[in-house]
């Protein structure tokens, strides 16, 4: 532990916690730009400087230890000049364009400048005029609003280790773009959003398309249907103050109705369907050909998109199962529309997701085509849903709380719930494997190794004797560690580390996603995952296999799990793409 002093005030921290770190346990806080909790501090921006006693410069908090006896200043007028500069500065080379701007209301820069009182230019405007890149139709760059903190830059090398931004150019002209001047889809880059995720500014957003959305719901021939991820009902209420982690699955189907849509289902149905494709998918490996283990989940479109560039090699592993998105828009256009008479081609399905690459995702292969048109519509995000709420003038803590999702699309099992969180593929999977191998129930549905944000997670449990070793693992550079020991073990001739591997791309899983709201950090992934985990507890039904509408489903409509029909309109294939060196 280390003794300081802050603003006169004794606190004690412990060895090598940063001077922003021990103001914010102090109860004081120091404004930042350029930090994030998820990321290494690069003590970029300069807004957080502090005076030291005994040093003749002022020293960036957020990147400096404490130490023994350190006597530390927070503010005083000549820190709140410098910071004001700063800001003065940055804002010369800021659009202004606020009104106008996604981010409107939930910047950070604009935060700061409120706070600082900042109402005039200063300095000189030095806008610059690079042009709007949104050619990914997934996220979009807007090089003219970058502050230069590097936060996106930081998460996309080093959390997501695929490298598709960079800075270009020097000084004043330093800007982020994907090396060489590219276009975002020419890059590396996978669409996971956590650029966005982490960009303080309007620099990087999400591809917004709930102007097509409002279009659909305005046109009294089309049959507008939604459907919700699992993660948006633990998350989205935050932006109506609800604390993090709060299960608003209720009045998210509320609102969509009042919204005009004319059916919302649920794609935790879609998440059971998955299991049962992939837990018998993996059942058969193991009983009859265990050499084409370990199976590996697909459900994660950016991480799809990082195996077929990065790991081609990989595919002979991939489950071939579609992710809950995709499923529930097929089953939207062939089951449902039988069941309720309707001409698919009138059906119009819009899913809510915590993803930016689910916007991909909808369009990647021929197979997303399965019901004979494009099976999902229209992908946006829960930042995108948020604003269409509000647009609705809907007072979201006076929405119905008790209200369901429409059957048969809408009906779970705690093991669809907790696909949104890291581990919970995993373990909502092992569930029914362990039924379709031994032909019995798992004892008790809870397994404690794939749970947790840790970003690799290592786990064993035996069916009929034999052991199945999984691993977990989030955010793609832990990916990569995991698939370093599997590529090692197959080069010495040896068994597979692991038999069964989950990958999502985002840290945390889907409650992390790219697409969630902005300034998430471990402490709100936690609080989210403990929503989904409590939702499953108190289901009466845990299991995907014992869903009675999943039963109906294929005793009906699909036949036999891996069936020919499943097989035409739940599976898809893979394909490598072109290489890039990182």
């Amino acid at each position: 532990m280390t003794k300081l002093t802050i603003n006169g005030i004794k606190i004690e921290v412990a060895e090598g916690t940063t001077i922003l770190e021990a103001a914010k346990a102090a109860k004081m806080s120091i404004p930042t730009l350029c930090h994030h909790p998820d990321l290494p501090a690069t003590a970029a921006c300069g807004i957080c400087v502090v005076k030291v006693k005994g040093r003749g410069n002022l020293v960036r908090s957020c990147a400096s230890p404490v130490e023994e006896g350190m006597e530390v200043t927070t503010h005083d007028p000549e820190i709140v000049r410098v910071r004001r500069t700063i800001l003065e500065l940055i804002l010369s080379s800021h659009p202004n364009e606020c009104l106008t701007c996604l981010r409107n209301e939930s910047c950070e820069l604009q935060t700061l400048a409120a706070e600082f009182g900042i109402k005039e230019e200063s300095f000189p405007p030095l806008i610059s005029d690079h042009p709007l890149d949104d050619s990914t139709r997934s996220i979009v760059l807007d090089p003219r609003k970058c502050i230069k903190c590097g936060r996106c830059i930081t998460v996309c090398q080093v959390k997501q280790n695929v490298w598709a931004l960079s800075f270009l150019d020097r000084g004043i002209d330093t800007r982020i773009s994907p090396a060489g001047d590219i276009k975002l889809s020419e890059s590396p880059c996978i669409r996971c959003g956590q650029c966005s995720a982490h960009c303080p500014v309007g620099a990087i957003t999400e591809y917004d398309q709930t102007g097509e959305v409002w279009e659909a719901l305005s046109d009294p021939a089309t049959y507008c249907v939604a459907q919700i991820a699992p993660s948006i009902r633990v998350s989205i209420g935050e932006a109506f103050g609800y604390e993090p982690g709060t299960n608003v699955s209720g009045q998210v189907y509320d609102a969509l109705r009042r919204m005009g849509f004319d059916a919302v289902f649920d794609t935790n149905f879609g998440a059971d369907v998955t299991i049962m494709e992939e837990a018998t998918e993996f059942a058969e490996r193991f009983k009859n050909a265990p050499e084409t283990l370990p199976l590996i989940t697909t459900c994660c479109p950016a991480w799809v998109d990082f195996m077929e560039k990065f790991h081609s090699e990989m595919i002979p592993y991939f489950s071939s199962c579609k992710s809950p998105q995709s499923i529930l828009g097929v089953l939207a256009k062939t089951y449902y529309a039988g069941q309720r008479q309707l001409d698919p081609a009138r059906i119009f399905m819009v899913s809510i997701m915590p993803c930016t690459a689910k916007k991909y995702e909808i369009h990647r292969h021929r197979t997303m085509f399965a019901s004979g048109r494009q099976d999902v519509d229209v992908s946006i995000t829960s930042r995108e849903l948020i604003r269409m709420i509000r647009q609705s003038g809907l007072e979201f803590s006076g929405l119905d709380c008790l209200t369901a999702a429409d059957s048969p699309l809408g009906e779970y099992s705690g093991a669809g719930t907790i696909f949104g969180a890291t581990g919970g593929v995993m373990e909502a999977a092992l569930r029914s494997a362990y039924y379709f191998v031994s032909g019995r129930d798992l004892t008790d549905p809870v397994i404690p190794a794939a749970r947790g944000i840790e970003g690799v997670k290592e786990g064993e449990i035996a069916i009929d004797g034999k052991p199945v070793r999984f691993a977990v693992a989030h955010g793609l550079a832990n990916v990569e560690k995991v698939l370093e020991k599997i590529t090692a073990a197959r080069e010495r001739g040896e068994e597979p580390p692991y038999h069964f591997v989950e990958v999502m791309a985002c840290p945390g899983g889907c409650i992390g996603g790219g697409g969630q709201a902005w300034k998430v950090d471990d402490s709100i992934r936690e609080c989210r995952a403990a929503g989904l985990l409590k939702d499953d507890a108190i289901r009466e039904c845990r299991a995907s296999y014992k869903n009675p509408s999943i039963e109906k489903l294929y005793r009906d409509f699909l036949g036999e799990p891996l069936g020919e029909k499943a097989r035409q309109l739940l599976h898809t294939t893979y394909r490598p793409r072109t290489r890039y060196r990182r």
